[in-house]
């Protein structure tokens, strides 16, 4: 909004014009998201408390969450808030990668608040089914496949490009909507199944997001994508602005996140913002750089597959309980100690990811 405005503004004022900067603009994404977070985020909690809205525990969970039962819980309502008023007003609204980006992670909310409604209002801990979550994922995920693909301004938009390799892109044509369609879906679950412990899914989700943020500026960018012998995809740097409101809008739920949580995001928040991620990943034709800083969340995601593969063929398990976070407190970590060597985990493996912009 304000970037329409700053039309108006610059008549007054040359100062003004600063505002059209995307790298300003995603400044103060960040600022105001989490500004709108840390104001909201006391007053939600307590409306949610006053509502009894408190997470609901795993029966087979370890013992040790039992004492979480009765958290506020749908607090990634606050982060979607967030990110969408910081957003609308500084992005340009006429991008259509913003309002793709935004309509993917508000729909994904959707499901998952729906998600967290029937586990807390109807006391059922399995929530929706998981065919029906997985077909309406997949109706969004792939509906928004097709618009970047009829919408792509270059045949580079619709390439599968290998990090590590200068010259090598293959032309998926119309796979590129099922290829699209399995990273928005298959990410918006991974960072679900990561989302089990006290901030544990959200900082990593910020980090992720704020990499993805510098690649998609960089990508948007003619001078900097050809020094880097990156895709030049035309619009995309305004994605910094979505990511920046993510930045912030995740900082400041982590405000009251942190260990011992205050508030829980829910199916509402971790669907969401897994999705988000994966689109970014695909607007900047990045998808393998996404797996490789994101590696927290395809570990949990393994951890959960092998889990069940074992069991079902050899009846036997890999892993003392799964997603893999679990393992760890069963074999005696204290939560602390987990969620941080996490976040350490993905701090090298996003910046790792970030050098792989050099090794090509």
């Amino acid at each position: 909004m304000f970037v329409w405005l700053s039309d108006y503004l610059i008549q007054i004022s040359s100062n003004f014009a600063v505002i059209q900067y995307i790298t300003v603009r995603g400044i103060f994404s960040i600022l105001t998201a989490m500004a709108v977070s840390l104001i909201i985020g006391p007053t939600m909690i307590r409306k949610l408390n006053y509502h009894q809205i408190g997470q609901v525990v795993r029966d087979d969970g370890p013992e040790t969450h039992f004492s979480k039962a009765g958290t506020p819980t749908m607090g990634g309502a606050l982060i979607l808030v967030s990110i969408a008023i910081s957003t609308l007003l500084w992005s340009d609204l006429s991008n259509h990668y913003v309002w793709i980006i935004l309509g993917v992670t508000v729909l994904f909310g959707a499901i998952g608040w729906v998600d967290d409604y029937k586990k807390v209002f109807q006391q059922d801990p399995a929530g929706i089914s998981a065919r029906t979550k997985l077909f309406w994922q997949t109706i969004i995920g792939v509906g928004a496949a097709i618009i970047l693909y009829y919408t792509a301004f270059s045949s580079v938009e619709t390439q599968y490009i290998m990090p590590f390799f200068k010259d090598v892109a293959i032309d998926l044509g119309i796979f590129y909507i099922a290829f699209s369609g399995f990273i928005i879906v298959g990410f918006s679950n991974a960072v679900n199944l990561t989302d089990g412990l006290d901030g544990l899914a959200i900082l990593p989700t910020v980090m992720v997001g704020g990499a993805l943020g510098v690649i998609a500026y960089l990508a948007g960018h003619s001078e900097f994508s050809a020094y880097l012998n990156i895709p030049y995809v035309v619009g995309s740097g305004e994605v910094v602005i979505f990511a920046g409101a993510l930045l912030g809008a995740g900082l400041g739920f982590l405000w009251f996140n942190t260990y011992p949580a205050q508030i829980f995001m829910g199916d509402v928040g971790a669907l969401a913002l897994g999705a988000a991620l994966g689109t970014m990943a695909i607007v900047s034709r990045h998808e393998l750089v996404l797996f490789i800083m994101g590696g927290v969340f395809v570990m949990e995601t393994a951890s959960v597959i092998i889990q069940v593969a074992s069991y079902k063929l050899t009846g036997k398990r890999v892993f003392r309980m799964a997603p893999l976070h679990h393992h760890f407190e069963l074999k005696g970590w204290p939560e602390p100690r987990v969620i941080v060597r996490f976040w350490i985990i993905t701090v090298m493996l996003v910046l790792f990811g970030l050098a792989t912009l050099k090794l090509r």
